[in-house]
């Protein structure tokens, strides 16, 4: 065999990264100063602190924050002491599996035949060469293990570990990693309780269990992770800033989300992690000019899939609802983990069902549930198709599911309206209640929950009371849902004029209204037929059902209905009546 050094092979279509490269810099993240950044799935540690044992914390003047994740390391530690080889005092470490020195010889006692001497020479000469052989065994082996293995794949890789790399990615992570990840950032702040960045990663996680679960609980304790890794290192810690903005955006408080943001991008510009959460936000706000500034920059720094997916949610909004198709077809396909890739399926099947095409929708809603069984976006969704297709019985069963798992108010309202159009009164008006109990507990965790409260108010309770609410929602932020939303709860009081305006700056893409919405264009040409605009009722009412005509159980009726009563254009009527 050639005396060539080994060298390891790379997988085809595999990035090498540096030796003792940490997830945090794989993944572009720098490493604090002074710190080694935590190992994923590195050994476990002990039980986990409680936020508000951190809360009474003080930092020490001059201190430096815990590293990120894992044990703290004696000062100067080597890689061998790393490794758990000791180093004598004044010597250099013992080399792993290498053949070790042997003691001095003691002079041979005088009369000794040179024979004996050449005889235990050879002998220390062959024990000397098979610890050499072990050497070299153990560096080829060292050298083996990082070729290609042939096993059936890669090792696994700990499910904390993937739901470290989502997290600190802003990508979606499966609930069993979260949950394995809360794990072990607990047990490690019990006995690190200075360690910021663990504090920060524990709160994102839990921001992303809050969305998961629909459990705004899950919140509060995220707040209170992030604003001890601030209280922990108030200086220069962007990855808390990053998590508040990411928690605020999770709230519904847009304008909160982005002043988090704008501190995380003072810190850190060119991070391209700063920028999806300040992109949510500025949507939110209805700001579209910030928003495509925001997108340009982020596209800048990064491509991906994550990044793919951020593209399509603004550009859906845009009304480019090809291009959005294009980019999240992308994305799942280049997406690492299955919960990743079901996430991004999701909302392909939501953009599907948008233009109308049920049967699309369905697939991808089926697909996304069978990769990732916790997607319960997706398992709602597949209760929106089904129901367009007369499958009620399995429309019902798969929103229950997904409000077992996911109680979102917005599923209960889907679901007590499709109960309504089918004459179910009764099991309507127990997901109108659920629906109102679970925004009164998102209130209680600081979630902002108004806009969907209002829209339900404004059909199936108090429009009066949905003005109210929506007003002051639109001064906080004027987005394109919320001008829809206010429009029609402004008609729905018997404010038609007044509602009008909105409803115009809702549909109208020079407006900002550039969303491709079945639902916004049937409110405004209801709106424009109370107030006597009878053509433009007419078109925008045959839009919306050109749009999606499965848009709502309850709302394709009646605009069939409304369009029957307004019946065909008078040719005498001029061009404003077609």
């Amino acid at each position: 065999m050639d005396d060539k050094p080994c060298e390891p092979r790379e997988r085809p279509g595999e990035t090498r990264e540096e030796p003792g490269a940490t997830p945090e810099q794989a993944d572009g993240t720098e490493q604090e100063p002074g710190g080694a950044p935590e190992h994923a799935g590195g050994p476990r540690e002990e039980p986990a602190a409680t936020p508000e044992q951190a809360d009474g914390i003080e930092q020490e003047p001059g201190g430096a924050p815990e590293h990120a994740g894992g044990p703290q390391e004696e000062p100067a530690a080597t890689p061998e002491q790393a490794d758990g080889i000791e180093q004598e005092p004044g010597g250099t470490p013992e080399q792993p599996g290498g053949p070790q020195e042997e003691p001095a010889a003691t002079p041979e006692p005088a009369g000794r035949e040179t024979g004996q001497e050449s005889g235990a020479a050879r002998k220390r000469g062959r024990r000397r060469a098979l610890l050499a052989s072990v050497a070299g065994c153990a560096v080829l082996g060292g050298g083996l293990a990082l070729l290609p293995w042939d096993g059936g794949g890669p090792p696994a890789v700990e499910p904390g570990a993937r739901a470290l790399a989502a997290v600190t990615s802003g990508v979606p992570a499966a609930l069993p990693d979260l949950a394995a990840l809360v794990e072990e950032r607990e047990r490690h702040l019990r006995t690190h309780p200075r360690d910021a960045h663990a504090w920060a990663v524990l709160g994102s996680a839990r921001v992303e269990q809050g969305l998961r679960l629909a459990d705004p609980a899950y919140w509060s304790r995220a707040e209170k992770a992030l604003r001890t890794s601030l209280k922990v290192r108030p200086k220069g810690n962007a990855p808390a800033l990053r998590g508040l903005a990411v928690l605020a955006n999770a709230r519904r408080d847009f304008a909160e989300a982005r002043a988090w943001g704008e501190q995380a991008r003072k810190l850190e510009p060119k991070r391209w992690t700063t920028y999806p959460p300040l992109i949510e936000a500025a949507a939110g706000l209805g700001d579209d000019e910030e928003t495509a500034k925001l997108l340009e920059r982020l596209t800048e720094l990064r491509d991906g899939p994550a990044v793919m997916a951020r593209a399509a949610a603004v550009y859906r909004d845009r009304g480019w609802r090809e291009d959005a198709a294009a980019k999240l077809a992308d994305a799942a396909a280049a997406a690492g983990e299955p919960a990743e890739r079901a996430a991004y399926l999701e909302r392909a099947g939501q953009l599907a069902w948008e233009r109308g095409d049920r049967e699309d929708a369905l697939r991808h809603f089926q697909e996304a549930v069978r990769i990732d069984p916790d997607q319960r976006a997706a398992q709602a969704g597949q209760g929106r198709a089904l129901a367009s297709l007369g499958r009620m019985t399995e429309a019902l069963s798969a929103y229950r599911v997904a409000l077992a798992k996911q109680p979102r108010p917005e599923y209960a309202l889907e679901l007590g309206e499709l109960y309504e159009s089918l004459g179910l009164r009764q099991a309507a008006g127990v997901q109108y209640g659920l629906l109102r109990e679970r925004v009164r507990l998102a209130a209680a965790h600081g979630a902002d929950e108004e806009l969907v409260l209002g829209r339900f108010e404004a059909d199936h309770g108090d429009a009066r009371a949905a003005v109210r609410r929506l007003r002051a929602e639109w001064k906080r932020q004027p987005s394109t849902a919320v001008a829809d939303a206010l429009g029609w709860a402004l008609h729905r009081a018997g404010r038609s004029k007044e509602a009008l305006p909105f409803a115009v700056r809702a549909t109208e893409g020079t407006r900002g209204g550039g969303v491709r919405s079945a639902l916004y264009v049937f409110h405004r040409g209801m709106i424009e037929r109370e107030v006597e605009r009878y053509g433009a009722a007419r078109r925008h009412l045959r839009e919306a059902l050109r749009i999606n005509p499965y848009f709502s159980p309850l709302r394709v009726p009646r605009a069939k209905a409304a369009l029957a009563r307004l019946g065909e254009p008078s040719v005498q009527a001029g061009p404003e009546s077609s």
